[in-house]
């Protein structure tokens, strides 16, 4: 298998593993607890999707950064955290609901909010180019992200045993993935 063969493949399948494993530590009632509570959602969101962009800008401006490099890094701004943020979330015993259900949000705000940020750079900075809708993106981080994570949860409900036994081999798995992509 060549590399990109590795990339487009084997990673999002190492990660679909990796997100049925926070799955098996899940239940419906932390994401119940998650909703009672919104504000730490809204607040994380508000500063992911309006003030790391903000301060991305200034940054640029402030180093002033060639432009294609300056829409780069707008562009790693306006992007979502991803499967690796619920990670190390479970890995670190953090709210693994919370960040889920951060990723699910900032998946489809992405959506907009990354052609837009993205766009408004482009034309800042006398880029060439523009960016489109990525639909695709949010149905891929469906498939990656909340599905396993769903049969994950389910797995859990029916066989709390098997989720118990199942968790060192999967964060064992997790650190080796981790690892491989760091390398």
């Amino acid at each position: 298998m060549n590399d990109s063969a590795l990339i487009s493949v084997g990673l999002p399948i190492a990660l679909a593993i990796i997100m049925f494993g926070l799955g098996l530590s899940l239940t419906v009632g932390d994401f119940r607890r998650v909703a009672r509570t919104p504000r730490a959602v809204a607040v994380a969101l508000v500063l992911q999707v309006l003030v790391l962009p903000v301060i991305a800008f200034g940054l640029v401006l402030a180093f002033d950064l060639d432009p294609l490099l300056a829409v780069g890094v707008m562009l790693l701004a306006a992007s979502p955290g991803g499967t690796t943020a619920n990670l190390f979330s479970h890995l670190f015993h953090g709210d693994v609901a919370l960040n889920i259900t951060l990723t699910a949000i900032n998946s489809v705000l992405a959506a907009l909010t990354i052609p837009f940020i993205t766009n408004f750079a482009i034309g800042y900075f006398d880029a060439d180019g523009e960016l489109g809708l990525q639909v695709g993106k949010v149905l891929q981080v469906i498939a990656i992200v909340l599905v396993p994570v769903a049969i994950g949860m389910v797995v859990r409900a029916r066989s709390a045993e098997l989720a118990r036994r199942a968790d060192r081999p999967v964060r064992a798995f997790s650190i080796a993935v981790l690892v491989i992509v760091a390398v």
